[in-house]
């Protein structure tokens, strides 16, 4: 069977070299001159099985109200309102009730889940070098309501059987020593002790280098500008360098699906989230994470590398745009001074944006849509390196099997 993939990001790669170990003849094409050249680039990472959560969650209405006037809030939403825009919030909106966070948080976490046991299996056999490490996601709290708040997550982490512990004080500086210079302002934290963490970017050029070696074909510098269908199937994909035909056809390019897909009449609620990263070098291990911190009043992340660290942070609703606004950036140097200010060094600071496609609901879009030969595997907002093993696993079942094996409420069929 030949499949085309379009996207080279960590969900375009994993899908292909998922299909390419089902058998599948695999080419992959992508816009960028090799893989993770955009949102997979410079992501936070992390490997957060334990926190894959949706935004839209019971109290974020509220909140989100009090960050529109707040320096360092973790949501910014750009004045220029567009139609897309509210059509996308109205619907994250619906999807704060209690009840509707309790099956999305399910839904990603059963992802999770899968995609720690192929990761772990992909590492075991092929030992990639990305500077991973398994040492857990600490969440820590500055405020004794967070506390309270955390209950709903720790309910559904324990209907999953995921891994948690509530930590006091001495708990996280035990977890976290750098910790503490802050810890008048520490009230607490939860630890996951399955997550992991390292660079995506080297994860995808490692993998990259596997698929090639497994046989899958990459074309690169290739911009993709339609698919061409007939009788309620792909016929073939227009690109800058020609038309390319296949079997079978997975879109996974993020934020930009929802553009390809429309010329289809195919409706994706993604929008294009954009995110905020900033890397430094470590230059006290003593004042340093030693894997990810997440701090919940800013909702920001802080990854250990080998000898650098990564910030993330900041969700802002802005369209496509990528600007770097120095207001933007400033919450990332609170965060970073305000949990670790000896530990490395700002002079080589290296900022960077992505866009990062969210859905509505929280979980990712995977498997067949209207189009009987064409798969969707896009939508990981936040999560997409996190969940992208998994995500492959299953979408490669639903190819595999033209469409009869598949979670069908990941699917696109769940918005109908």
């Amino acid at each position: 069977m030949k499949v085309i993939v379009l996207g080279s990001g960590v969900i375009g790669l994993t899908s292909a070299w998922y299909l390419s170990q089902a058998g599948c003849s695999v080419t992959v094409i992508d816009r960028q001159n090799s893989a993770a050249k955009e949102t997979s680039f410079a992501n936070a990472g992390q490997i957060s099985y334990g926190y894959s959560s949706p935004w839209a969650a019971p109290g974020v209405p509220l909140k989100a109200m009090k960050w529109l006037f707040s320096t360092h809030a973790p949501l910014k939403v750009s004045p220029k309102l567009s139609l897309e825009m509210v059509n996308w919030c109205g619907k994250m909106l619906s999807n704060c009730r209690l009840d509707r966070y309790q099956i999305n948080k399910s839904r990603m976490l059963t992802i999770a889940a899968r995609s720690q046991q192929c990761l772990d299996l992909l590492n075991e056999k092929y030992q990639l070098q990305y500077q991973g490490r398994k040492k857990g996601t600490l969440q820590i709290f500055r405020k004794p309501e967070q506390l309270r708040d955390i209950e709903k997550d720790i309910a559904v982490l324990e209907a999953n059987n995921t891994s948690f512990s509530l930590l006091d004080r001495s708990a996280c500086l035990a977890k976290e020593p750098g910790l503490e210079q802050m810890k008048g302002q520490l009230v607490g934290g939860l630890h996951l002790p399955d997550d992991q963490t390292g660079d995506c970017f080297l994860f995808c050029q490692q993998l990259q280098k596997l698929a090639q070696a497994a046989g899958v074909k990459f074309l690169f510098d290739t911009s993709i500008t339609r698919i061409h269908t007939k009788k309620n199937q792909v016929t073939s994909v227009e690109t800058s360098k020609g038309q390319f035909s296949a079997d079978q056809y997975v879109v996974a390019l993020g934020s930009h699906s929802k553009a390809l897909l429309k010329h289809i009449k195919i409706h994706t609620p993604i929008y294009p989230v954009k995110g905020y990263s900033l890397t430094l070098p470590v230059i006290d291990n003593q004042f340093a994470p030693r894997s990810t911190i997440l701090d919940e009043t800013y909702k920001v992340a802080l990854t250990r590398f080998d000898n650098r660290i990564r910030v993330a942070g900041t969700a802002e609703l802005a369209g496509f745009n990528t600007k770097l606004p120095g207001k933007r950036l400033a919450t990332l140097n609170h965060c970073v001074n305000s949990l670790f200010p000896r530990g490395t060094d700002f002079t080589q600071a290296d900022y960077w944006t992505g866009l990062r496609p969210m859905t509505p609901d929280g979980p990712p879009i995977i498997g067949p849509t209207p189009v009987k030969n064409l798969y969707l595997n896009t939508g990981h907002g936040t999560l997409g390196w996190t969940l992208a093993c998994g995500s492959a696993d299953i979408l490669t079942e639903a190819v595999v099997s033209q469409g009869r094996e598949y979670i069908e409420e990941l699917s696109l069929a769940r918005y109908d």
